[in-house]
């Protein structure tokens, strides 16, 4: 039987502990996305457009902020169902897709209409938060 050095000792345990801790920051950001979605859905679920702003990517509102019409064509929605359709972790854990089917009830025309919406998600590593990178439902491509 061979004998393991103190070296290859040390090394194993170092490779351990990184494991350890990359797991433990791992399952973080995984019950971050979790929490995130969920309040992401139940804001959408309500209709609160307004506080759906709050998602939003930092780096994405600065250049695709919605404009106050986004906002009063989402305002003209009432949202009746929410359906997670499809869920895959991309970038090694640091984002997120997601497509869901919106269903909307709109007030002016007293019609439901069907929206397929693609969520890109990232998380920021300094702010310890997943953001939405892909906007709000874009109801003008509602059937």
């Amino acid at each position: 039987m061979k004998k393991v050095t103190p070296y290859i000792a040390s090394l194993f345990a170092l490779v351990f502990i990184a494991a350890c801790l990359g797991g433990c920051a791992t399952k973080k950001q995984e019950k971050g996305l979790d929490t995130t979605l969920a309040e992401y859905e139940k804001t959408i679920r309500w209709s609160l457009w307004d506080a759906s702003v709050e998602f939003l990517d930092p780096e994405y509102m600065a250049s695709n902020a919605p404009t106050p019409l986004d906002l009063d064509r989402l305002r003209l929605f009432r949202v009746t169902g929410y359906e997670i359709r499809a869920a895959t972790p991309t970038d090694e854990g640091m984002g997120f897709r997601q497509t869901v089917e919106i269903r909307m009830f709109n007030r002016n025309q007293a019609i439901e209409r069907t929206l397929r919406d693609t969520q890109e998600w990232r998380y920021n590593a300094e702010l310890e938060r997943w953001f939405l990178t892909s906007g709000l439902p874009d109801v003008t491509k509602a059937r």
